[in-house]
C-alpha cells in the first residue's frame, strides 16, 4: 500500500510502499476512503507537537471501510463504514478515564501522532474508538467532522447557552461550528485576519451576523468566544469584547504564547479555558445532533499522492471549508 510518511519535522512527507498491516486483537483493518487534512497535521509536520512519535503517517479525520478484524473483534464489523478520530486509545483505568474524561488520559494515544493515521491506502484502528458513519454522509463530507466538527462541537458545549458567540479563525472547524450554533438559535460573529475579506464574505454567506478583522470589536458584546486560530494574542482581544461572566475557549492543540494582559480584562468572572482532545461520548452526541441539525462541509479534494500540496494549501489558507485526501 501507499503511505505518506513524516520522518523529519519541516521536511515534506515521503511516499512509501508498505505492507498492508495486520490488525491486532482489538483492531480493525480499514481501507481509507477519505482523510481530512487538519491544522493539527500542520503542527505535526512543523515540529510543534513534541509528543509525536516519528516516523509517522499523519491524518486523524479518517473515513473508511473495514476489511479485516482482529481476534477479539466481532466479524460483523467487516464491510462497515467507520470513522477514526484523533483519540485512538486510552488506558481505561486512570481517574480521568473512570470519570468520563478520557480525553485527559495521560497515557492516551492519538491517531496520526502516536498511531499511524489516514494518509495511506489502509490504516489500523482500535474498534472501541471508531465511530459509525451515517449512511446519508459521503466519505468526503464525513471526514472533516471527525476533528474539525468534533472539536468545534466540544467547544460549543463549553460555551453553554451563549447567545452572542464569537468565532476567531474561520477555517474548517468554524465553518461547521457556525452551522451547529445557528441551528441552536445562537447569533454568531466571525473574526478573520485583517486582510481576509474573502473569509469575512464566506462567514456572512454561512449566516454570521457580523464578520470582520480580529482587531475590531463586534457590534454586540460576546457571551463566549471560540478561538480556532493558533494565535495567543487573540485571547486578550477576545476577553476585551466579552461580557462579565463570559468565557473564551481556546480550541486548538497548539497556540503561540498568550501575551500579558491587564487583569481588568479577566475581572468580572470572565474565564479562559481550553479544549483538550475529545471523547467517544462527544462523537455519539455530535452525530446525534446532526440528525436534526444537518451541516454541509465545503470540501476541496486532493489525491493522496498530493498530500504535501494539500498541506501547503492549508498553510496558505487558500480555500474555504476543509481539505480532504481521497486515495
Amino acid at each position: 500500500m501507499r503511505a505518506m510518511v513524516l520522518h523529519i519535522p519541516g521536511e515534506p512527507l515521503r511516499q512509501e510502499q508498505r505492507p498492508v498491516p495486520t490488525p491486532g486483537p482489538q483492531q480493525l483493518l480499514i481501507k481509507v476512503l477519505a482523510c481530512g487534512v487538519c491544522r493539527t497535521d500542520l503542527h505535526l509536520v512543523d515540529g510543534e507537537l513534541p509528543q509525536a512519535l516519528l516516523p509517522r503517517v499523519p491524518g486523524h479525520e479518517i473515513v473508511g471501510q473495514v476489511t479485516a478484524v482482529g481476534a477479539d473483534v466481532a466479524p460483523g464489523w467487516i464491510g462497515q463504514r467507520v470513522g477514526v478520530p484523533w483519540l485512538g486509545w486510552t488506558c481505561g483505568e486512570c481517574a480521568f478515564c473512570r470519570t468520563g474524561r478520557e480525553n485527559l488520559c495521560d497515557q492516551a494515544q492519538f491517531t496520526g501522532c502516536h498511531l499511524d493515521g489516514g494518509y495511506a491506502d489502509y490504516t489500523l484502528a482500535d474498534a472501541r474508538f471508531c465511530l459509525p458513519i451515517p449512511e446519508a454522509l459521503s466519505a468526503t463530507q464525513a471526514a472533516p467532522l471527525l476533528c474539525a466538527g468534533l472539536i468545534g462541537f466540544r467547544a460549543l458545549r463549553m460555551a453553554g447557552n451563549a447567545r452572542h458567540l464569537g468565532l476567531y479563525g474561520f477555517g474548517a472547524a468554524a465553518h461547521l461550528a457556525i452551522q451547529v450554533a445557528l441551528g441552536r438559535g445562537q447569533q454568531v460573529y466571525a473574526f478573520t485576519r485583517p486582510d481576509d475579506r474573502a473569509g469575512q464574505d464566506y462567514a456572512r454567506s454561512l449566516g454570521a451576523r457580523w464578520a470582520g478583522p480580529s482587531d475590531q470589536a463586534p457590534p454586540h458584546p460576546l457571551d463566549a468566544s471560540l478561538i480556532f486560530a493558533p494565535v495567543g494574542s487573540l485571547v486578550p482581544a477576545a476577553l476585551a469584547v466579552t461580557v462579565k461572566g463570559g468565557c473564551v475557549i481556546c480550541a486548538g492543540i497548539h497556540m503561540s504564547d498568550i501575551p500579558a494582559f491587564p487583569y481588568r480584562l479577566l475581572w468580572g468572572e470572565r474565564s479562559v479555558r481550553s479544549v483538550a482532545n475529545l471523547t467517544r461520548e462527544d462523537g455519539s452526541a455530535f452525530f446525534a445532533e446532526l440528525q436534526h441539525t444537518p451541516v454541509h462541509c465545503d470540501v476541496t479534494c486532493f489525491a493522496l499522492d498530493d498530500a504535501n500540496q494539500a498541506l501547503a494549501r492549508l498553510r496558505a489558507g487558500q480555500f474555504n471549508g476543509a481539505i480532504v485526501l481521497t486515495p
